[in-house]
């Protein structure tokens, strides 16, 4: 229960960011160019708060629906203008100023991204470093001669401190089932170069999915089951257990690492289990009792507990991704760019049946996401805004009418044809959008329920 209600803590937190931030951009452009907005509103529906500030003629709203919000301007499609107020009236302006406010919602959502990957790149992204464990005989990755014990150094040309930047170069170049070149480094020191063929590997958002799909296993070090965190008042804490216990047994089943010990936990949710622990010199039972929690692929066990890893393992492993305040800003906008168009290429195969459509989230997977990332920390959480922020951004400039997209595809004819488009044709447009997103909608939330009950 507490793990729900983080997640939807931190879900709406997270969009409440994101609409201000895209709804700001609108509001923020309209008001240099000149247009009255009449009100701010983040969420939709029944106004829970208002607020007028003095000498400001805009409105600020915050509504009980928390999934979108809007920045009404003065427009006379909408209601009479006053004869004095037609120059600060929305559809009275030119189309360049109409273009730049509409496109603003969006442009706000990559800039967010950016300034997010520009304070990440500066403090530093911690990783574990790409190391390959057991390569699967027979696959891409056996072929290209890949072995366990490599270093994967670079991907086209592009360094790989971290698996989270390997895997988001191979899942650029490996759209399109090229063949990608990889620069290695073997467990002798030496590097090399390969060559990996992506071409008929089954395409996948998820890097879990991918990295298997090629072949790869990332290094899993045999790590002691040493308890060196735990969380308070978790069912670890209640049970007895203390930082620095190592776990023998469970149910009279031996323990020989943290991976079989957590393996066990996930298995055995919500049931009694007798766990035997070494303290010292003493060897001590105890009765424990996991937590059930449901994830996106079902029911599992957790206590709350940490591993212990050991010091020179940490160094070995781990790696941290860090720029100085100049370089972050190139290195975030190059990041902003590449997700944005990897973000274009999966829409556009998802539409064309190139990559299967269960790979379209909805608001429970994202909200899984966002408890998740933000467990993990706050430089994980401020990556999972960047993303999502990039994701909004470019679903908004889809050509869908009731989309930003929509309305700029529709001032692009209005500039070929020399007219506005017809208030009928618009508002036929308004329908067919409508159903789209309707449909989007439904895809993504069952998406979400089928991968939440398994």
């Amino acid at each position: 229960m507490t793990n729900f209600f983080s997640s939807l803590f931190f879900f709406i937190l997270a969009l409440g960011v994101l609409i201000t931030v895209h709804e700001f951009g609108h509001f923020w452009v309209a008001r240099r160019l000149g247009v009255k907005v009449l009100r701010f509103s983040i969420g939709f529906g029944k106004p829970l708060w208002k607020w007028h500030r003095s000498g400001d003629e805009t409105e600020y709203v915050l509504a009980a629906l928390p999934l979108g919000g809007y920045v009404q301007m003065l427009d006379e499609r909408e209601g009479p203008v006053a004869p004095e107020e037609l120059p600060r009236a929305f559809n009275r302006q030119p189309l360049g100023s109409r273009f730049a406010i509409v496109v603003a919602g969006p442009l706000f959502n990559f800039l967010l991204a950016i300034v997010a990957y520009w304070l990440m790149f500066m403090v530093g992204i911690s990783g574990m470093k790409p190391l390959l464990g057991d390569v699967v005989p027979g696959s891409p990755a056996a072929r290209a001669g890949l072995h366990k014990g490599d270093l994967i150094l670079s991907i086209e040309q592009q360094p790989t401190p971290t698996w989270n930047t390997a895997f988001l170069a191979l899942m650029e170049r490996g759209l399109d089932g090229g063949r990608v070149k990889m620069v290695i480094q073997d467990d002798g020191q030496v590097s090399h170069q390969r060559v990996l063929d992506m071409g008929n590997i089954p395409e996948s958002a998820e890097q879990s999915d991918l990295i298997a799909n090629l072949g790869l296993r990332p290094y899993t070090p045999i790590i002691p089951p040493v308890i060196g965190r735990l969380e308070a008042g978790g069912p670890a804490a209640r049970a007895g257990l203390q930082v620095g216990d190592r776990v023998v047994a469970v149910d009279g089943v031996a323990i020989k690492d943290w991976e079989s010990w957590v393996k066990y936990i996930r298995q055995h949710p919500a049931q009694s289990l007798r766990v035997s622990i070494v303290r010292g010199a003493d060897r001590i039972s105890l009765d424990l009792k996991p937590q059930s929690i449901q994830t996106a692929k079902g029911e599992i066990g957790r206590i709350g507990a940490a591993v212990k890893y050991p010091e020179k393992l940490i160094g070995r492993l781990s790696a941290v991704e860090r720029y100085s305040p100049l370089a972050s800003v190139g290195m975030a906008l190059k990041r902003t760019w590449n997700i944005s168009m990897l973000t274009v290429r999966m829409l556009w195969k998802m539409v064309v049946g190139e990559v299967a459509l269960n790979n379209l989230g909805g608001p429970i997977r994202i909200a899984q996401y966002a408890g998740a990332s933000a467990s993990a920390g706050f430089i994980t959480f401020i990556g999972f805004l960047a993303l999502i922020s990039i994701s909004l951004g470019v679903l908004n400039l889809l050509p869908i009418p009731v989309l930003d997209g929509g309305h700029l595809f529709y001032y692009l004819i209005e500039l070929v044809k020399g007219s506005p488009v017809s208030d009928s044709m618009q508002a036929f447009g308004q329908r067919i959008g409508i159903m789209i997103l309707i449909g989007v909608m439904g895809l993504a939330f069952y998406n979400d329920l089928a991968q939440f009950f398994g």
